[in-house]
């Protein structure tokens, strides 16, 4: 009894998003062109590029290497995190005396043309005794790149 109770306790704490038939999540891979407010800096353009890390992506849950190139301000490599439409981004410009560094929450959209857009507010606790900004950005090419849904294993319910 203790045994077949075990099993059913660790079969009930799958995620619901790793359950057979859920459609994969969307893969927001791309060069984006960018317009943000910085509190410090003012108005500012920027391209950012995310690249999926399929080694490290389960599920729901997907690892992007990202990279934001400012003109006059340099380059800021780092990490995005998704889940579903909302991310979040470490990022860190290359010359580190800047202190230029933060973390941002984006929500992914479609754009006019099927292109992925989001929305970012960061947050840079180091940078001129801290700041904040906000980013639009949409991609330039249009892409679907979402995964057709997993097939089922069997032809009856539940697996």
């Amino acid at each position: 009894m203790k045994a077949t109770v075990y099993a059913l306790f660790l079969g009930s704490t799958a995620p619901v998003w790793a359950a057979p038939g859920n459609p994969a999540p969307a893969d927001y891979s791309g060069v984006y062109d960018c317009k943000g407010t910085d509190a410090h800096d003012g108005a500012y353009t920027a391209e950012v590029t995310l690249t999926k890390n399929p080694r490290h992506s389960v599920g729901n849950n997907t690892a992007y290497h990202f990279e934001m190139k400012v003109p006059g301000f340099g380059t800021y490599p780092g990490e995005t995190v998704a889940q579903g439409h909302y991310a979040a981004i470490h990022f860190a410009n290359t010359d580190p005396k800047t202190g230029d560094a933060g973390t941002g929450l984006a929500r992914f959209h479609k754009a006019h043309g099927n292109r992925w857009a989001f929305t970012k507010f960061y947050y840079e606790p180091g940078y001129q005794g801290g700041n904040h900004g906000t980013e639009e950005c949409v991609q330039k090419e249009a892409v679907n790149r979402v995964a057709p849904p997993v097939p089922e294993q069997s032809g009856r319910k539940g697996g």
